[in-house]
Formats: C-alpha cells, structure tokens, sequence
C-alpha cells in the first residue's frame, strides 16, 4: 500500500468511525473524548447497552475478543433505535458510513441500554420480527461467526497434489490452525464469504482489491519451526497472469526445511542446514530405477509397500524404507535412487534462481548449476538482516527485495538502483522461509521459486480429519486408518 492509499485507509477505518462515536456518546450524556480511548471506549459502549461488565474482559481473548466486539456494537447501535437488519450490518460493518451519519443526524437519540428489559418492553412493537427477518439474521450472524472461525481460529484444507506422499495424501482433509503462528488478519478485506480467490461457477475475482491493508498478524502460540507443516499462499501468484493480492494468492501446503537466519543447501538430495543434516521426514520418497533379472515383481507387493507410477520402471516413486524391502527380493537385481550429480542443472526445468534470470547482474554469468537434489548453500533471508548485493546474491535476493518487500529495483550499466537509488546493500523486513514437499520428485517448491514470506504464511497443518481415495472402488473410498491422524 502506497502512502496515499494508507492515509485514506486510516481516514475511512479510524478518523470517521472516531468523529461518530464521539457525537453518539455526546447524545447520551457521556463526554466524547472518551471515544478518543481505545478498550476503555468499548466500556463505556458496554455501559449504554446495558451489558454486565464482565464483558469487557472477554475482549482480551484471542478470537473470542472479536466476537464479543461485534455483539457490543450490536447492542450499541440498537440503543439508538437501530434496530433494523441493514442498520445492524451498517454499524458493524460500515462504522466509517454510519456512525459519523448517525452521530450528526438531529433525529438519532438514545434510547437507553437496549440489553435491559425495560428497553425490551418499552419498544417490543418496534423489535418484533418477522420469521423471514428472523431467519436472515441467524444466516448473516451464521456466515459472519463461520468467517470469524475461519479467519482467527481454524480452517479446513484438502490435499489437492502428491507433492507431500506419503506423509500426506491426495484426498487429506485438513485443519489448519491460525493459532499456532498467529491469525493474519485480512489483507483485502472485502470479499465473498467462503470463497478464496475465484466465484465457483462464475469464474470471476472473489475479491475487490481496491482496499488492501497492511500485513498485521496477531500473537501466537510460537513460530514456524524447522519440520512444521505448513500451509502458505503461493508466492508466484504476486505474478501475471493473476497478480493476486497475498491473501488471495492459491494456497500451497509443504514442509518448512529452513528459518529465517538459516544457511540451507543440498547434497545428493539430503537437506543440511546450517551444517547439520536434517532428519528425513516420515513418509518422504523420491524416484528410484529398478533392475530385475527379467521378472516383474508382483504388483500386490507394490500396491502394498506403496509404490506409486511402477508402471515406468524408469521412475517408480517410494519411501527407503520401501526400496529397501524391495532390494531383499531375488528377482532384483538393483535398486538405485535417480539422484541427480552435482553441477547437472536442468535447463528445461531449472531451478532457484536461474529461474528468475532477471536479477542476473551480468546475463552471461554461467553460476548456480544447481538442481533438485544438490542446490545451495544459500542463507534464508532475515528480518533486519543486511546483504551485499552483488552478481552472486542479486540473482538469490532480487525477487524477494522487488516483489515481496515492494521496492522498485533496476540494473542499469551493472549497477543496482532500489527506489532510484544506487546501494550495493540491502536490510530486509521481513523473515523468510524455505519450503519443501516430502516428495521430493515431484514438488514444485521452494527450490523452483525460492523463499516464502512471513506475510504469506497461513497456518500449521494439525491433523488429518477425513480421507478420500478417488481411485478406489465405492466402498473403499474412505481411508478408515488415516482419520484424526495428526501431521508428523
């Protein structure tokens, strides 16, 4: 967000909503510089709705806060006769509209605490609902509480891709904890309830991104640790064709392998950070090449040690533990993982960051020969760390500098402008992460497009709810022994 663009989200969100409230409290007999106070001016609207006190301690509970929050201006608006569904929604929703609107309008009067039972009495006539009305409001309050859940709490994933086989399956449904790392609050706040980025059916934005606000996450339990599964907003999608705001950039789930700080590299597929090599994680496999001396194994005993494309001998895919079963069997000859040699880089696929040959300082440098399984060492970027740009960084940290931090970033006559301004540094703001599928052959992560930013994380993957095999008969679609499974 541009500095315009802010200081009118500050005017619409904070200013007017203050200004109205002031005069509200005004026209019930209380001083309105109290509004001006933030928490202690939800006391006072707790006070004038006749609420127990109570309630204003329930503020200060994660989530549950925001709740409480919305039943106060409930019953606050409806202290001034606001009593109609669209009124309701308006002091909730559109404070920066209607509280200015109501606090200025000579026929807005307070009424008296709405909670209490001679306001209940008093005003029954003008508080009777129709069934239809009645309805509306439980489907409205319904959607907002379930978005409210969604948004701060828990939120339900499916496993769309093998990139994580055999930890987790095509077929998963997840919860998703926002606890763990801390809720992100909305980023573009205006959107159709349910829907991430695209209408079903219509195939239309599912958003408006003519207000976007900044990045602000709430405290959590802790951060995002090293063998974390994690599901974040893909990255590339800041990128045409769809140049999606953070939030509503698809959602991707992988295994976190790096934090920020970290020096992490590849050698013969074995993750190292910071020196040390990192345990493999449970139920993660690559591609092997089988040899037999002319008979096939029996594809029973594939299907039971979950083996996965053995139809291509070339590649079938497994965990170790499964190739070495394998190997004890006499009918084979070999069994050799298709790991690829150092320097072996693959020009029709290649990775991070000869994908992004645009930071490239000089075009013909021939660096980064890198490959799926031997890649680094590079440090993952972070908060308020400093690197030397240079033809061997700025290809690792352009994109993260010009893109993810929003700084305009050139390369004129071999040298380096960030917002006009020549440097041969830069100070990140933020942490990064590096992100990686257990199924190592068959994920498209972090080394093809690099790092993940802290404003992208979405939350912890807690355990697996349902499981749904597509490719099984009727009967045995579901995966009986995979529900409630927590995530390893």
């Amino acid at each position: 967000m541009n500095l315009a663009g802010f200081f009118i989200a500050f005017f619409l969100l904070i200013i007017l909503p203050y200004i109205g409230l002031w005069k509200l409290f005004e026209k019930a007999g209380v001083a309105g510089w109290k509004a001006l106070i933030p928490f202690y001016n939800l006391y006072v609207m707790i006070e004038l709705s006749g609420r127990p006190v109570w309630w204003w301690f329930l503020l200060f509970i994660p989530g549950i806060g925001v709740l409480v929050a919305i039943g106060i201006c409930v019953d606050f608006v409806k202290s001034y006769g606001k009593v109609s569904l669209g009124q309701i929604l308006g002091g909730v929703a559109l404070q920066f509209v209607f509280l200015p609107k109501w606090g200025f309008d000579k026929e807005t009067t307070y009424w008296g605490p709405s909670a209490s039972a001679e306001f209940k009495e008093k005003h029954k006539k003008k508080l009777v609902k129709s069934s239809g009305r009645e309805w509306t409001e439980a489907i409205i309050f319904a959607v907002v509480a379930a978005t409210l859940i969604r948004t701060l709490f828990i939120e339900a994933y499916t496993i769309p891709t093998p990139s994580m086989e055999r930890s987790l399956l095509v077929g998963d449904f997840l919860f998703v904890s926002k606890v763990n790392y801390g809720a992100r609050t909305p980023m573009t706040p205006i959107a159709f309830p349910f829907a991430h980025h695209t209408m079903p059916l219509l195939g239309t934005k599912a958003y408006w991104d003519g207000l976007e606000l900044p990045y602000y996450r709430l405290p959590g339990l802790s951060d995002v640790k090293k063998g974390d599964v994690v599901v974040f907003n893909y990255p590339m999608e800041a990128d045409a064709p769809f140049n999606r705001p953070v939030d509503k950039r698809e959602n991707y789930i992988k295994r976190c392998q790096g934090a920020p700080g970290d020096t992490i590299a590849l050698l013969h597929a074995q993750v190292y950070v910071n020196g040390k090599a990192m345990p493999t994680p449970p139920g993660s496999q690559i591609d092997y090449t089988i040899v037999n001396n002319g008979t096939d194994l029996n594809p029973d005993i594939l299907d039971e040690l979950k083996v996965s494309n053995y139809e291509n001998i070339g590649s079938p895919t497994m965990t170790k533990e499964a190739a070495t079963k394998i190997k004890a069997y006499s009918n084979i000859k070999s069994i050799t993982a298709n790991i690829k040699q150092p320097g072996a880089a693959d020009p029709f696929n290649p990775v991070f960051p000869a994908a992004t040959p645009k930071y490239k300082l000089d075009p013909k440098n021939k660096d980064f020969d890198w490959n799926v399984d031997n890649f680094g060492p590079i440090i993952i970027p972070k908060k308020g760390w400093t690197v030397k740009l240079d033809s061997l960084t700025l290809p690792v940290y352009g994109r993260a500098i010009e893109v993810y931090e929003g700084n305009k970033l050139e390369i004129l006559n071999g040298e380096i402008l960030i917002n006009g301004q020549k440097t041969t540094s830069y100070t990140f703001k933020m942490n990064y992460y590096w992100m990686m599928g257990d199924n190592r052959h068959d994920s498209a992560d972090s080394r093809y497009w690099g790092f993940v930013p802290e404003d992208h994380i979405v939350g912890k993957a807690l355990f697996i709810w349902m499981s749904w095999d597509e490719n099984s008969s009727f009967l045995g679609k579901i995966r009986w022994s995979r529900l409630f499974r927590g995530i390893e």
